[in-house]
């Protein structure tokens, strides 16, 4: 068969797998968590030439040490948002989402899938794990995972004259985020038990561990890995560093797809190697202890599904066949114009031709309008207290009012959590919480807590300034000086 037709007609298949998944990455609000504080820093790297090494967003705990590992991806927000508003930072997202799937998608077609069978998988694996696609910098790790995933597979394939791809993909990644350890997770475990050029892969694995070392903090970026998994914030407080349940139809999706993999690998041809169960097990172990894996091991099992399906089917009528006398490049003219239409999607084209589409930002826990209202009345006394999840906001967007707390959870120890949490449930000793720290104005979630709002209502202390749908603004009505 004619080698540009086949091309093509994979281009095709992509770029319909990509027709669904970008209009969700378009659609999904961005979220204040590890977003709009991410771009403040981003803004003060630039115009500082400097990362920060100590908080300067909070005052209750000014001057603390801090480690701003993701530095390169705070300013890769901060240059977005700067340059193109809400359409430049969802392209931006859009585009990591592509890639990263785009590569998986070929791995799973290296791994012996039809295309249609991997549309299929990617669709479903993009609809499962979608749930991880807020802007945040682990956004930035997908394609770099994708990329190593895909070296070592055709390493252990006997396909080794892509390894010095590993070196940059894990420069950037220590860079980007702080999941770059799982690059070397990657290649400890296929050093050990792949059956590729062993002598090779060491080599330019140390050449990676180097390439690691460039960076703001030299060799102590490793240091950001054990302090992360132990804060004691983090593994309390963060819902994501909890194990997975099986709610809602993403986790559903998740759990029935891990219970029909085990039968696949019983039925199927195809065996697993060594190699590809460490990284199910190991994966797969990580997945099920914390939300946070959850989508690296998805990127596994949909190539091992994709591996398993194509022995398995052989034994049935093929799924398809390629036209003998398709066209290239008319597969090709439509492939872009399919990969066309999510643009129409994006903020700041949306709202030409559709009058209620969604904001780009998730209006429940991104006051806007309660912080330019903020902005307008400087005059109000502080300190100010406001819900976790609009701190973030805050901090970029009212630099003037420093913060109580924000959702930096390795920021702040867990005891300043546990006196969030009470004063955030007007739990007892709220108000002596609030008074120890003289706070004199608060910003308040009208959905997350409304028992905080009621009784701050109740209260004689308090006087409303301020209410829209989503906040309410509380300033003492006797300011402690």
């Amino acid at each position: 068969m004619n080698h540009s037709v086949s091309r093509s007609y994979d281009f095709l298949w992509l770029s319909l797998a990509l027709l669904f998944l970008l209009p969700i990455a378009f659609f999904l609000s961005i979220t204040p968590h590890d977003y709009w504080w991410y771009v403040r820093i981003g803004k003060d790297i630039i115009e500082s030439g400097s990362v920060p090494t100590v908080d300067t967003l909070s005052y209750t705990y000014p001057g603390r040490p801090i480690f701003y590992q993701p530095w390169l991806s705070a300013v890769i927000f901060w240059l977005a948002h700067n340059a193109g508003g809400a359409t430049l930072t969802f392209l931006l997202k859009g585009s990591c989402i592509a890639i990263a799937y785009s590569l998986i998608w070929m791995l799973v077609r290296d791994a012996g899938a039809e295309t249609k069978l991997a549309t299929l998988l990617i669709i479903v694996l993009g609809l499962s794990s979608s749930m991880n696609w807020s802007m945040r910098p682990q956004i930035f790790a997908y394609p770099l995972f994708a990329i190593t995933l895909g070296v070592l597979w055709h390493w252990q394939n006997g396909r080794d004259k892509s390894l010095w791809i590993l070196p940059f993909a894990s420069l950037l990644w220590a860079n980007l985020h702080g999941s770059f350890i799982l690059a070397f997770v990657l290649m400890g475990s296929a050093l050990i038990f792949g059956e590729g050029d062993r002598r090779k892969l060491a080599i330019w694995l140390g050449v990676s561990l180097i390439a690691t070392f460039i960076n703001p903090r030299g060799v102590f970026v490793w240091q950001f890995v054990p302090e992360m998994l132990t804060s004691p914030s983090d593994q309390l407080f963060a819902t994501e560093w909890q194990p997975p349940v099986n709610a809602g139809w993403q986790m559903n999706i998740f759990f029935g797809w891990l219970l029909l993999f085990i039968p696949l690998a019983a039925f199927s041809p195809r065996r697993l190697s060594l190699l590809e169960w460490i990284w199910f097990l190991g994966f797969g172990w990580l997945a099920l202890s914390g939300l946070r894996y959850v989508i690296w091991f998805m990127f596994i099992m949909a190539v091992l599904s994709g591996a398993l399906l194509a022995d398995l089917l052989k034994s049935f009528k093929r799924l398809e066949s390629v036209p003998v006398n398709s066209n290239p490049t008319f597969n090709f003219i439509l492939s872009g114009l399919i990969l066309l239409l999510p643009l129409m999607m994006l903020p700041g084209i949306r709202e030409s031709w559709w009058k209620d589409s969604p904001p780009p930002y998730h209006e429940a826990t991104t006051p806007i309008a309660a912080t330019q209202w903020l902005e307008e009345h400087p005059n109000l006394s502080g300190p100010l207290f406001a819900e976790y999840t609009f701190s973030s906001y805050l901090s970029f967007a009212l630099p003037s009012r420093l913060l109580w707390i924000d959702n930096r959870f390795n920021a702040y120890p867990p005891e300043h959590w546990s006196s969030y949490q009470t004063i955030s449930s007007a739990r007892p000793q709220w108000e002596s919480l609030l008074n120890k720290d003289k706070i004199n104005l608060l910003l308040l979630s009208l959905h997350s807590q409304p028992i905080l709002v009621q009784v701050v209502e109740a209260s004689a202390e308090w006087c409303e300034q301020y209410r829209d749908k989503d906040a309410v603004i509380f300033s003492r009505c006797d300011p402690i000086q």
